[in-house]
């Protein structure tokens, strides 16, 4: 039990009614009648010793992993890692490493192919390495590892500060997602900002255009290829030109390249290119020059979704290449969205499953009164660590409504629901009284245990439901739980590199929906 949980243990132990003598006289009781032996006192310090331990070890790769990736792009590239450590202790680790390579790239099949190691796969390569060492222990072999690969870095105070601006803009396309309440639009707007701005700042103030294409099935013109891109987003002075528009295979432009090799392709100068498609049809011949960068959009399992391209042909200077500091930047940034568009994704699943347990509960239970849905959010500010943004409600006449415009709970301007919170630091069901209407108050729960979401469940006036709806609504909410761990489990396979249509993302959606019956089917056929 964590602190949190252990409170609403001993809140729900003497009710609410109970005096405060009586809590001073099981206070105590407690603190004479808890015994812990030496051995059980080992073993739990043992334990938090071993948390920490790793805790302390992933904040200090995450800090090398960033000073070595200098220009925010998200990877670093396994060959310059490797060539490196193999002058640790000049060279005498060289089978080790072999070793841990070996491991590594079975782990991380695509590795082979495209030679980029992410911050996990990174810290995975430095364990798998000190694991291999003959002589002392892992720890320490992982403090003299990154100690190593600290002084072999050298990046001049221009060059971090640059870094650190470029992390607080990717984080800003998190952030967005984050707080998006499942909505793709501020995730655009923050991707097109930080590219804008890091033209602006690091790329001799580059007038840039950016947009945002999606791989879909080819249902309009089968035979013009098997799969489309859908330009679904772009820079706001291209959106009469971009938006909405349609790339086939058989179309001039190397975007599809990017698609099928999974790398960035860079044309320095399109118009000596031959074979760049054009949008604006209303730019002159004459004018159509700069430089275009197509990125490939990956998603955790590797496989390419979609494409983040850039051009400059808006800038009418000489001097409009991309430099390999900005393409490395940009790679951080199409990561930094994929991560974000498939939060927003999971977050639509969750919300659409959480509609079908709704609309199968109404019925079944009619003194539920109302359920509201509310997400958790990070708060904005250092003065509140989180904040509830309410997205479904729905009443015992069987209406819904989704939220679209955001409302938003603070712990401190909301005495009166502070059971809500409750929920949330504990991630435990909270019952509560607030002006003689009865609560409970029920998480959602992420892989990890912590909550995510919560049911605000209202009864009224009924201090508890009757038998066979209170059986009902218990089935619901664990069948609701058992949908939401098996959305959050897809995204974190790991396959074979190829591409994935958004289509899937469509179907994924409707497969939440469904999800929800065919675990209460399966309970159902266990039950018989």
């Amino acid at each position: 039990l964590n602190l949190p949980q252990f409170v609403q243990l001993m809140e729900t132990f003497v009710g609410e009614d109970i005096s405060l003598p009586t809590v001073k006289r099981l206070i105590a009781f407690i603190k004479e009648e808890y015994k812990q032996t030496e051995e059980e006192k080992m073993e739990q310090l043992e334990k938090v010793h071993h948390i920490s331990r790793l805790a302390q070890r992933k904040l200090l790769l995450e800090a090398l992993f960033e000073k070595w990736d200098n220009n925010a792009s998200g990877f670093l590239d396994l060959e310059e890692v490797d060539a490196v450590l193999s002058t640790f202790k000049e060279g005498m680790e060289k089978e080790a490493l072999r070793k841990a390579k070996k491991h590594l790239c079975s782990r991380y099949p695509q590795l082979s192919r495209l030679g980029k190691l992410s911050p996990k796969a990174f810290q995975t390569f430095l364990e798998s390495v000190a694991s291999e060492f003959t002589t002392g222990d892992e720890d320490e072999a992982i403090d003299n590892l990154v100690e190593f690969l600290t002084t072999s870095v050298e990046r001049s105070r221009m060059k971090c500060l640059q870094s650190l601006t470029r992390r607080k803009w990717l984080h800003d396309v998190q952030q967005a997602a984050e707080t998006s309440g499942a909505s793709m639009e501020p995730v655009y707007k923050a991707v097109f900002k930080a590219l804008s701005q890091d033209a602006e700042a690091h790329g001799d103030n580059k007038k840039i255009s950016a947009y945002i294409a999606l791989l879909e099935e080819n249902q309009l013109s089968p035979e013009r290829g098997q799969v489309l891109l859908r330009y679904v987003a772009c820079t706001a002075d291209d959106a009469p030109y971009v938006l909405n528009q349609i790339l086939y295979r058989d179309m001039k432009g190397v975007s599809f390249a990017a698609v099928e090799e999974g790398k960035p392709i860079h044309v320095p100068r399109v118009q000596l290119h031959g074979n760049i498609h054009f949008w604006n049809y209303d730019r002159p011949k004459e004018e159509r020059r700069g430089s275009l960068l197509v990125l490939p959009l990956h998603d955790a399992r590797w496989r390419v979704f979609g494409i983040l391209g850039l051009d400059t042909l808006r800038d009418q200077c000489e001097k409009t290449i991309f430099l390999t500091h900005e393409i490395s930047f940009y790679q951080g940034v199409s990561q930094a969205f994929s991560k974000a568009y498939h939060h927003v994704c999971r977050l639509k699943n969750v919300l659409q499953m959480t509609v079908t347990a709704l609309e199968w509960l109404h019925p079944r239970a009619p003194s539920i009164h109302t359920v509201i849905t509310y997400l958790v959010e990070p708060g904005k500010d250092k003065t509140c660590d989180y904040a509830l943004r309410k997205v479904i409600t729905t009443d015992n006449t069987g209406q819904k409504e989704i939220h679209r415009s955001p409302v938003l709970l603070l712990r401190k301007e909301n005495l009166l629901r502070v059971y809500l919170f409750k929920c949330i630091d504990s991630s435990e069901v909270i019952r509560a009284s607030v002006c003689g209407e009865y609560h409970i108050a029920v998480p959602l729960r992420d892989l990890s245990g912590q909550a995510l979401g919560i049911f605000d469940i209202s009864i009224r006036h009924y201090q508890k439901l009757p038998p066979h709806e209170h059986k009902d609504l218990q089935k619901m909410l664990k069948m609701a739980q058992a949908a939401c761990s098996e959305i959050l489990k897809m995204s974190l396979e790991e396959t074979e590199p190829t591409y994935v249509l958004e289509a899937e993302h469509v179907a994924n959606l409707r497969h939440a929906g469904i999800l929800f019956h065919q675990l209460m089917l399966q309970d159902l056929r266990q039950c018989v």
